[in-house]
């Protein structure tokens, strides 16, 4: 293949709001003098700790989260050093970034100013071929993914007692994703009056990924209301179940125990209860069941359970680790977060090792998200199959939605909707 003569000839970065509220940044990157592509870089508040450093600025303003340094990595350090230099092939202008950073964890310019330039620069090199981010990175993509609609929040997304983060629900036995999407939403309508006449009025406020964050402990009675919403919207033949998990964020390890609801509990209780959640509530998916770095337990419960096991925490969109934990057996399915990996093609790499192995992928937000779309076109680049981006009911999430809406029509008869192969308790 020819690569175009295409050359960086500006890079700016500034700081902006997420959803939270909190400062991101966002990078702009020019080429040939004429493309603009843009990118925000997300941030999670649940975070792994192998996932490379978010540079924040410590101190007073924002309560210490303001992303002044990384801005001034991008325009001080990178900016200079890219401008000038090709834009394509993006494996080298990665490589590059990360040459200049220096550090394996990210930790000198962070890795969300890495990501940004990254990011920005592949939107820059799609603007330039009149192509959507979609097709620019794979000329074959065409599969709309299942999302995983994360209905009932808990864990460090919500301020209640549910200590498992997020309760899902998995819309495939439809024909499409604009059928999944409407499925999505009219389960949250019933599942918001189910709550407020159960629990009150405060029980339908929301959490930070959207979904509603009602006074539960224990994880059957988060499922059992949404197999309620899900049967009395009439869609029980045709969604799926999912849990993540976070199951780092309830480990003791002074205890070496799980503390879930209040009880602690040993590694083998918690398997037993997650074993009783897929057989009498048809959760098809676990994310991060046990600590990150607890390979054994996840390749245990893959081989008890058939379902698709979920690594974040513990692969944090990494290839090295996803290949450990495929020599292991550890999971069958990974998270994939952009900015755990710190650069486009770290993530696009991570990804290839999982699939390569015949493993799922699961594309993802963070709970730090803005109304940048950006993973609904990697979702789609990847054909991925499967989309993780909240409730369907703020912007930073809809805009995510609404992307993939429109790329369904893009592609038109070439669209393929994943739930017409993926397995469902249908």
């Amino acid at each position: 293949m020819v690569l175009r003569e295409l050359e960086i000839s500006g890079v700016w970065a500034r700081e902006v709001l997420d959803c939270r509220g909190l400062p991101t940044v966002q990078v702009d990157v020019v080429v040939n003098g004429a493309f603009l592509g843009r990118a925000d870089v997300p941030a999670g508040r649940s975070r792994g700790r192998h996932e490379p450093v978010e540079l924040r600025d410590g101190g007073s303003r924002f309560g210490g989260f303001g992303v002044r340094r990384a801005v001034s990595s991008v325009r001080e350090i990178l900016a200079p050093a890219l401008v000038g230099t090709p834009a394509v092939p993006q494996r080298l202008v990665d490589m590059r970034l990360v040459e200049l950073d220096g550090t394996p964890d990210r930790s000198h310019l962070g890795a969300n100013a890495l990501l940004g330039v990254s990011l920005a620069t592949a939107r820059a090199v799609a603007a330039e071929a009149g192509q959507p981010l979609y097709r620019h990175l794979n000329a074959d993509a065409h599969v709309l993914p299942v999302p995983q609609v994360n209905l009932i929040n808990g864990g460090r997304h919500a301020s209640n007692d549910l200590d498992i983060q997020e309760f899902i629900i998995m819309p495939a036995g439809v024909a499409t994703f604009a059928d999944a999407l409407a499925v999505a939403t009219e389960v949250n309508l019933v599942l918001r009056e189910i709550l407020a006449a159960r629990y009150g009025q405060a029980a339908v406020n929301v959490g930070d990924e959207g979904g509603f964050a009602p006074p539960i402990s224990e994880p059957a009675e988060a499922l059992e209301q949404l197999h309620r919403a899900v049967d009395r919207a009439g869609y029980s033949s045709v969604v799926g179940y999912g849990l993540d998990c976070a199951a780092s964020h309830f480990y003791d390890p002074e205890q070496q125990a799980y503390v879930l609801a209040g009880k602690p509990r040993t590694t083998q209780e918690l398997m037993s209860l997650y074993e009783g959640l897929a057989r009498d509530w048809g959760v098809v998916s676990f994310e991060d069941p046990f600590h990150e770095d607890d390979f054994a337990a996840f390749a245990e419960l893959a081989r008890r359970i058939d379902a698709q096991i979920v690594g974040d925490d513990l692969l944090v969109t990494n290839r090295e680790r996803v290949s450990r934990a495929q020599e292991l057996g550890a999971a069958n399915a990974l998270l994939f977060k952009v900015n755990q990996a710190g650069t486009l093609s770290e993530a696009l790499g991570a990804a290839r090792q999982a699939m390569q192995g015949g493993w799922s992928v699961v594309v993802s937000e963070r709970s730090g998200e803005t109304e940048d779309p950006l993973i609904a076109d990697l979702v789609v680049a990847l054909n991925a199959g499967q989309i993780k981006t909240g409730a369907p009911v703020r912007s930073e999430r809809t805009a995510k939605y609404n992307r993939l809406l429109q790329i369904e029509e893009e592609l038109g008869p070439a669209a393929v909707y994943a739930g017409r192969s993926y397995r469902h308790p249908g």
